[in-house]
């Protein structure tokens, strides 16, 4: 039996101007951090035999997964859009809205789209791509949307739609 899966779909490119400016610091973050890491590595591999050295075993490491976070971030940066502004129709549900929900429980939610890239769930952040977002794209105030859920078929109506500046 093979272990092959199909290579993920692609995430949209659209971000927040604020969005993609928080990734170009902390891309250039990581650079200055960088400097420090592979002194310190150079330090410890100075110290002797490399194999039971553990601060150059820990450096190695942490020089690896920042190399690949700096390879993805400058591809990714590359290919972002930022989308700036509100749209010609703010009464709709498009990229980078506040939108407030209303559940068939009577329960109020609130979420903003923003891009992949920018997802925070603690600030209600959801992502484009997300079926919630998609099912709401495009959508008028006070128009119900079902969305497809893991815990079944979820109705909600949309009670309020706004766009930070």
């Amino acid at each position: 039996m093979s272990r092959w899966k199909p290579p993920a779909a692609r995430s949209s490119t659209y971000i927040t101007a604020a969005g993609l400016e928080a990734l170009k610091k902390q891309l250039k973050t990581l650079w200055l951090q960088r400097r420090e890491v592979v002194t310190a590595l150079s330090a410890a591999a100075a110290e002797g035999d490399r194999s039971e050295n553990a601060e150059y075993i820990y450096r190695k490491k942490q020089l690896r997964e920042m190399d690949r976070r700096i390879r993805y971030l400058g591809r990714r940066i590359d290919e972002l859009r930022p989308v700036a502004g509100a749209p010609t129709d703010p009464n709709r549900v498009w990229f980078g809205a506040r939108v407030e929900l209303v559940d068939a429980d009577g329960r109020e939610s609130s979420y903003r789209i923003v891009g992949a890239d920018e997802i925070d769930a603690a600030q209600g952040w959801i992502s484009i791509d997300s079926p919630l977002a998609r099912a709401l794209l495009g959508k008028r105030l006070d128009d119900e949307v079902e969305v497809a859920t893991p815990g079944g078929i979820r109705q909600v109506e949309i009670v309020a739609i706004a766009y930070p500046e």
